[in-house]
C-alpha cells in the first residue's frame, strides 16, 4: 500500500506496470506472498470508491484532467461498485492492494482515461485516507451500539429501581443498594465510552488526501473541497504527517479496548448472578448453551465470550502500537499492518456489544433472592454507625467502633443487626433508642441514600429519566 520503491510491479491490465518502469524482472514467490494485502484489505473498497470519487471532481473542477475524461472515470467507479456489490468483481493477487486491484479494473472497462484518476494522488494518501473513513465510520457503529446497550440497561433499572440487592466491596457484601441502581453504574460506564469514541471521531476528522507521497503536489488541487466533500471538517495540515499518523486508529482501539473492559466486568458479573450459588438472574436459552456430558448445564457462554473479548481487543491495540513506536517519517510499508489489528478488534467489539444488549434485555432478576442477599453480611452496619452520628451527635470514629462491638455480639448470637435485642445495643452504648431498629433493615438503608447519585429508589429514577432524555 506505498508508492515507495519496496512494491512489486503490478501488470495494469494491458501488460505495462502500473509502477515497474525501475524494474527489470518480478519479484520472489515469497515476496508476494509477504507484499500482498488484498485479502484484507478489500473490507476499504467503499473508502477506496468515495475517495476516488472526491479526488476526480475536485480533478474536474480545478481543471488538472478534462470534464470528459473525469465523467469517464466517475462512470468507470460506478460500474466498479456494481461489480463490487453483485459479487462479480475480480479481486487479484497480483494487484496487491484494493486500490491497485480498483484501479487496474477501472482500466479495463475505460482504458488509458483511468490512469489520469491518479494525477495528484499516492497510495500513501489514499490509503490514509480510505482507512481514516473506515475508523471514523467504526467509531460512529460503536457509539450507536453502546446507546442501544444503555437503552436496554435502562428498561432494566427502570423495572426494578426499587428492586434490593446487595452491594459489593472486595465481593464482599457491603451495603443495600437496588438492582436498578446496579445496572445504572454501567449506564454511567457506557455512557463516557460512548464519549470516548465521539471524541476520537472529532480528532481524527481531517483529511489527508491531497499530502500525496509525503510532501504535497505540485498541481493546482483543492484540498478544502475533497475534505469537504469527504464529511472532514478540514484537511490535515502538514503533508509528512497526514500520510504516517496512525494515531487516529490507536486512539480508535483505545477506546475500544476501554470499552472491552466495562463488557467484561459486566459479563462477570452475570457468570456469577447465574450461579446457583448466587441466583441472582436467569437467562433464557437464547443466551445459554448446555454442556456435552452434564445434561443439568445452563452455561452463561455469551457472557464468558465477552469477557475474553478484552484479550483480543487489546491485543490489537498492543500490536498496532508496536508497529508504529521506532517508524520515522513518513511512510514505510510496516504500516500495512495496521488493518488486520483494527479490523479484528472492532469485529470483536460490534459483536460482543450486540450479544450485552440481547443479554441484558433477556435477562430476569430473582428479586426474592436478591432482596434476601441484601440483609446479609451485617450490610445494615454503616447505617448504625450513621444513626449514632446523626442522633447521638457521637464522632464517626467512635461510631464505627460502637457498630464494630454490636457487630460482634449479633454474629456471637447469630442474628443479624435487626434482631439483636434492644439491651444488647444499650450494653454497648446505652443512649441508643428503639428508632434505632428504623435504619436496621435493608430496604430502609437504600431508602435512606439520597444524596445525588445515591441509590434510594427515587434518586433511581432521576437517573434513569435523565439518560432516557439523554439518549432519546
Amino acid at each position: 500500500m506505498t508508492d515507495n520503491a519496496s512494491d512489486k510491479p503490478a501488470a495494469n491490465g494491458q501488460g505495462q506496470a502500473m509502477w515497474g518502469g525501475r524494474f527489470s524482472a518480478k519479484p520472489a514467490e515469497l515476496m508476494q506472498a509477504i507484499n500482498v494485502s488484498i485479502g484484507f484489505d478489500k473490507r476499504l473498497w467503499a473508502q477506496d470508491l468515495a475517495g476516488s470519487r472526491a479526488h476526480a471532481r475536485m480533478l474536474i473542477s480545478q481543471g488538472v484532467i478534462a470534464r470528459e475524461d473525469g465523467e469517464e472515470i466517475l462512470k468507470g467507479l460506478d460500474a466498479v461498485e456494481g461489480e463490487i456489490v453483485a459479487g462479480a468483481f475480480p479481486f487479484r493477487d497480483e494487484y496487491e492492494d484494493i486500490h491497485m486491484n480498483i484501479e487496474a479494473r477501472l482500466r479495463e472497462l475505460i482504458g488509458p482515461t483511468a490512469g489520469r484518476l491518479h494525477t495528484a494522488r499516492s497510495r500513501n494518501d489514499q490509503v490514509a485516507v480510505d482507512f481514516r473513513l473506515w475508523v471514523r465510520e467504526a467509531c460512529e457503529r460503536s457509539a450507536g451500539q453502546l446507546e442501544a446497550l444503555q437503552r436496554a440497561l435502562v428498561a432494566q433499572a427502570e423495572a426494578y429501581a426499587d428492586a434490593l440487592m446487595p452491594g459489593f466491596t472486595h465481593l464482599q457484601p457491603a451495603q443495600p443498594v437496588t438492582f436498578g441502581h446496579h445496572l445504572m453504574a454501567y449506564v454511567e460506564m457506557f455512557g463516557r465510552d460512548a464519549g470516548r469514541f465521539r471524541d476520537a471521531r472529532a480528532r481524527m476528522n481531517e483529511c489527508p488526501l491531497g499530502a500525496a507521497a509525503l510532501a504535497g503536489s505540485p498541481f493546482p488541487i483543492d484540498r478544502h473541497q475533497t475534505a469537504a466533500s469527504l464529511g472532514f471538517d478540514r484537511p490535515t495540515a502538514n503533508s509528512l504527517d497526514s500520510v504516517s499518523a496512525r494515531d487516529f486508529a490507536l486512539e480508535a482501539l483505545s477506546a475500544a479496548s476501554i470499552t472491552a473492559t466495562h463488557l467484561s466486568r459486566l459479563a462477570e458479573e452475570i457468570v456469577l448472578w447465574t450461579t446457583p450459588m448466587f441466583g441472582f438472574i436467569k437467562l433464557t436459552d437464547a443466551f445459554t448453551t448446555g454442556s456435552s456430558i452434564m445434561p443439568q448445564k445452563k452455561n452463561p457462554d455469551a457472557a464468558e465470550l465477552i469477557r475474553a473479548k478484552v484479550g483480543r481487543i487489546l491485543g490489537s491495540l498492543t500490536t498496532l502500537t508496536v508497529v508504529m513506536k521506532g517508524l520515522p517519517l513518513a511512510y514505510s510499508k510496516d504500516m500495512q499492518e495496521d488493518k488486520v489489528p483494527t479490523f479484528e478488534a472492532f469485529d470483536a467489539l460490534e459483536l460482543s456489544l450486540l450479544a450485552m444488549a440481547g443479554m441484558v434485555s433477556d435477562l430476569t432478576p430473582n428479586t426474592e433472592r436478591m432482596a434476601a442477599a441484601a440483609g446479609a453480611g451485617f450490610s445494615t452496619a454503616t447505617d448504625l454507625a450513621d444513626w449514632l452520628v446523626r442522633e447521638l451527635n457521637m464522632p464517626f470514629r467512635d461510631a464505627h467502633h460502637v457498630t464494630g462491638s454490636a457487630v460482634k455480639a449479633a454474629e456471637g448470637k447469630g442474628v443479624d443487626l435487626a434482631e439483636l435485642a434492644l439491651a444488647d445495643l444499650q450494653a454497648i452504648e446505652p443512649r441508643i433508642t428503639s428508632e434505632i431498629y428504623t435504619v436496621l433493615t435493608p430496604a430502609a438503608s437504600a431508602a435512606s441514600r439520597m444524596s445525588y447519585g445515591g441509590t434510594a429508589p427515587a434518586q433511581v429514577r432521576a437517573q434513569i429519566a435523565r439518560w432516557k432524555e439523554l439518549l432519546g
